[in-house]
């Protein structure tokens, strides 16, 4: 039976696994690392797309070298929001890619939104507002910094587009991850020419026609098929974002469903049958990447966070843990707004972190540890919040990424969320959303009615061993500190809002 390989191009590294679709598992699995660029002005976050090409290659070659290669039918690429790959008429790579992370296009964003008539009409227009971690304010940044490169700009794509570029020579884009652009009308999946029109007027010459999630980009290139040992028709599925990878890899392709990532940003997502807009412009409106939406929150500032609170009093991941543990609930007060990289939701890319409650009781490492593993939680909890008054309501959380391999946290999880926390059997969900929609994407070539459900089932499990069920009283502590945190968060806004009137 046949095989498919998932890749999942993150931030820090890029992932493969292999699916035996017969058996329903994950039988083999690769990572290799690449890295941001260093000395960079702060807010600029970048990556050489080579870096991710070699990545991707070297993740390939090691996992085909697990399995029977005769098998592999399709490939199916994840890869990190938002990013902005340039390329030339010759489609060669103008300067480094702007990432996800990225917060030096906050004029670009005030800019955009000035012209389309305010923050309402943006939203009115494409759905959801400009933000700085989106592409299109990326582009008109290109534009207005480095005027030399715009000029040579012919080819507009994003890291995982950049990818299926490398393997099938094919420019190509979907409605899943473009609607992270911010360049697109979610609503009617389709380019919004107002916004095109703000950027530049041959934008819309520059981007690839928007093709639906199920869609087969092309078979590999042959010479990267003789490289990999793989067959000359062996499939390369339309992929997509890394949320909505992970949204097919946690099975979140069914109304019901919320998963949650807490790696080095946090994303909350549900699936919806229709469009999700949110008014306030918190909740992102995405397209999902199997023809429905996903509604998402995402915060910037998670395992950078508590990473740094761990390696400043030198723990390892078990000490640290145990710190935590051993305060209680709330840290007698300690309230962290972990604004480390500004922030995303809410929307403060010049903002910085508060810590409140600093006492002699508190001043203490594991008071610390607690406090900034509940911030970043309280943190995501907000955007949790506002889905549910938005009527996307969770009834149990799927946990991925890093943090969910920790079962206080999943317990603090739990807690603020009020409600059941469940991590993963697979927790590489992106990289398996890849495979499940690479198998899909070729099984609707000769069966167009073929569900993503059908793939998902059997493949996608909980393991119930890392449930964690929520605490009453904790749950009613977590409360009051979200209402505490929400209030920091709402006055620094004014204040950072004011600093930027003064200063423009």
């Amino acid at each position: 039976m046949s095989l498919y390989i998932g890749i999942d191009s993150g931030t820090q590294s890029t992932k493969a696994v292999v699916l035996d679709l017969e058996r329903r598992e994950v039988i083999a699995e690769a990572r290799a690392p690449h890295a941001l660029i260093a000395g960079l002005p702060a807010g600029h976050m970048e990556q050489h797309p080579a870096d991710w090409v070699k990545a991707l290659d070297d993740v390939i070659m090691a996992v085909v070298a697990k399995v029977e290669a005769e098998r592999v039918r399709g490939i199916g690429v994840s890869g990190q929001q938002h990013g902005f790959v340039p390329l030339d008429a010759k489609g060669e790579v103008i300067r480094p890619a702007k990432l996800w992370c990225d917060t030096s296009t906050a004029a670009e964003c005030d800019l955009l939104t000035r012209k389309l008539g305010g923050t309402k009409a943006v939203i009115r227009t494409a759905g959801l507002p400009f933000l700085p971690g989106y592409t299109a304010p990326k582009i008109l940044w290109l534009k207005r910094h480095e005027p030399a490169n715009f000029r040579r700009l012919r080819q507009v794509l994003l890291p995982h587009d950049y990818l299926n570029f490398h393997l099938t020579g094919k420019y190509f884009m979907e409605h899943g991850d473009a609607s992270g652009t911010a360049l697109m009308d979610v609503r009617k999946r389709r380019w919004s020419q107002p916004v095109l029109a703000a950027i530049d007027r041959n934008l819309g010459d520059w981007l690839p026609d928007l093709s639906a999630s199920d869609a087969v980009v092309g078979t590999l290139r042959p010479e990267l098929g003789g490289r990999y040992g793989l067959a000359a028709d062996v499939i390369v599925s339309a992929g997509g974002g890394d949320n909505m990878m992970g949204a097919i890899g946690t099975g979140n392709v069914k109304p019901g469903v919320v998963t949650a990532s807490f790696g080095t940003s946090g994303t909350i997502y549900a699936h919806a049958a229709k469009p999700v807009v949110d008014g306030q412009g918190e909740i992102a409106a995405f397209c999902d990447s199997t023809g429905g939406w996903l509604p998402l929150l995402c915060t910037m500032n998670v395992t950078t966070v508590t990473e740094r609170v761990r390696s400043l009093f030198g723990q390892d991941h078990a000490a640290f843990a145990a710190a935590v543990d051993s305060a209680p609930a709330g840290a007698d007060g300690l309230v962290l707004l972990p604004y480390l990289a500004g922030e995303r939701t809410p929307n403060v890319p010049d903002g910085t972190g508060a810590l409140l409650g600093l006492s002699a009781d508190t001043f203490k490492p594991a008071h610390l540890a607690r406090a900034a593993m509940e911030g970043v939680t309280l943190g995501m909890n907000y955007g949790l919040n506002r889905l549910a008054a938005l009527q996307v309501k969770a009834k149990e959380i799927r946990v991925t990424g890093g943090g969910a391999k920790s079962a206080v946290w999943r317990q603090i999880m739990a807690d603020v969320f009020g409600v059941p926390v469940v991590a993963m059997a697979e927790d590489e969900g992106a990289a398996l959303g890849g495979a499940i929609q690479a198998a899909w994407a070729e099984a609707r070539q000769s069966n167009p009615k073929a569900k993503i459900s059908k793939f998902t089932e059997g493949v996608v499990e909980v393991r119930e061993s890392t449930r964690c069920w929520p605490d009453r009283r904790r749950t009613a502590i977590y409360r009051q500190i979200q209402a505490v945190q929400d209030q920091l968060s709402a006055d620094l806004r004014s204040v950072f809002a004011l600093r930027r009137k003064l200063a423009g």
